[in-house]
Order: C-alpha cells, then sequence, then structure tokens
C-alpha cells in the first residue's frame, strides 16, 4: 500500500468578475482563501475568519455572502463578484462612488465588504426603512466607527435605486 504524504486536490472553475477561472484547489479551501491566495484579489479582506465581521463579503449570484464561510468548491457554476469586479474599467460602481462622496471610510480595512453588502441589500430591493438597513448592514463591522457616513451612502443608494435615479 503506497502512502500519500500531501492531500488530495481537485481542479474547479469559478466564473469570477466576468471571466471563466480555472485552479486546483484542496476540498477544504474556503472562497475567501481562493480569492486571496490564488487570484490575488486582495479586497476581499480576511478579518476574523468566523463569518461575523463581514470583511470579507463578496456576491455570489448577487447575493452578499460571507467568503470565509463558503468553500470555493461550492461556488462552481455560480456568478462570484469582488470588490474589484463592480467598476467598469475606470467607472467606479454607484455603490463605490457613494461611498467616497460621502466619505464613508477610514482606514478602509471594512469597505470592501460593506460596499459587497451595500450592492446585495440593493440587489434584494430590500433597505426601504433605516431600520432596515442598519439591520441588513449589521454584520459588517467598522473598528473605525465610520458607521454615520456608512449609513448616509447606503441610504443614498436606496433612494436612488427607489427612485430610478442613476
Amino acid at each position: 500500500m503506497e502512502y500519500k504524504n500531501y492531500p488530495e486536490t481537485h481542479e474547479i472553475e469559478l466564473q469570477l468578475n466576468g471571466t471563466s477561472q480555472k485552479l486546483t484547489i484542496s476540498p477544504w479551501t474556503t472562497l475567501l482563501d481562493a480569492l486571496r491566495e490564488y487570484f490575488q484579489l486582495t479586497g476581499t479582506k480576511k478579518g476574523c475568519d468566523h463569518g461575523q465581521c463581514g470583511a470579507c463579503t463578496v456576491l455570489v449570484d448577487g447575493k452578499a455572502i460571507n467568503s470565509c464561510l463558503s468553500l470555493a468548491m461550492m461556488q462552481q457554476g455560480k456568478k462570484i463578484t469582488t470588490v474589484e469586479g463592480l467598476a467598469q474599467g475606470e467607472n467606479l460602481h454607484p455603490v463605490q462612488q457613494a461611498f467616497i462622496e460621502h466619505d464613508a471610510f477610514q482606514c478602509g480595512y471594512c469597505t470592501p465588504g460593506q460596499i459587497c453588502s451595500t450592492v446585495g441589500l440593493l440587489n434584494m430591493k430590500k433597505g426601504n426603512t433605516p431600520e432596515e438597513i442598519r439591520d441588513l448592514m449589521s454584520g459588517n463591522i467598522c473598528r473605525c466607527g465610520a458607521y454615520a457616513n456608512i449609513f448616509k451612502a447606503v441610504e443614498e443608494m436606496v433612494q436612488k435605486e427607489v427612485s430610478g435615479t442613476p
């Protein structure tokens, strides 16, 4: 009997920021680690690694998820969007622009997760009251305390979505 001194790996294909990407990974590789270590998409941050801080939030089929709690293998065939995939060339996504206009960041560590959570909230057509915005964004922790400006940016985007303003 031959003993293998290395873990079994699998080739997967991910639909990442509009392109198909192949990689060979161990079955227990999280989506967060695949994004950061294999694709060098470091906008998605590793914070708590337990799904409690929201720094690793990305969009999967338009829904915000904690990438630290999801295995990369489970995302085959799904559309994955990171903060790097939101802009169209030099044109920022409207949520990214709103965060800049409202100075909705200080250190910036939580900002990519906050932005992806906001896009997910808008995709769900939710956040129609201040309470609902706070509830839906509560999974994102900002250690700098930029919550007031983050809330203003999210609220503006919800209002634009409701009114149909670009």
